[in-house]
């Protein structure tokens, strides 16, 4: 990963095994990179069902596990005003592990690709993407498949 991006990864003690802290630093700077990001700062944090639905309840009001979660330090991407230093402080990235494997029993793939997948969706939303309008969903999905399909994602 390249050093312009820093990417902070916290896995709970009881995934640490199963989940390889480099290599999601990896995935993050590459979507970094291919979405032609200068510098910044983002947190991804691996937890389980509980932590993520507590989350989930108390910032979104809906008390229901979910497999990811973003918190942007500001709304969109295009409203960022880059400190002196240049780098953008995106927010954090939670991924409920519990809930990747679920998904991906139930989609016939690896755990490592749901991972990868739910790592880039959150990202795409802390770099202004959603998906609220048909229209807009079309767009993040297809960055979503692209970003996927780049070497060394998965």
């Amino acid at each position: 990963m390249e050093e312009r991006y820093q990417v902070a990864v916290a896995v709970a003690s009881r995934f640490r095994k199963e989940v390889d802290e480099e290599w999601l630093r990896g995935v993050a700077g590459r979507v970094l990179a291919a979405e032609d990001v200068a510098a910044a700062e983002v947190s991804v944090v691996v937890a389980d069902d509980r932590t993520v639905r507590d989350l989930n309840a108390r910032y979104r009001g809906e008390d229901a596990p979910t497999d990811v979660l973003s918190f942007a330090l500001n709304e969109r991407a295009e409203d960022f005003v880059l400190p002196p230093d240049g780098i953008l402080r995106l927010g954090e990235v939670i991924v409920s592990l519990p809930t990747a494997r679920r998904q991906a029993r139930a989609s016939g793939h690896s755990v490592r690709e749901e991972v990868a997948w739910l790592v880039v969706h959150g990202l795409l939303h802390l770099l202004g993407y959603d998906h609220q309008e048909e229209e807009e969903e079309r767009a993040m999905r297809s960055r979503e498949a692209a970003l996927l399909t780049a070497p060394g994602m998965i």
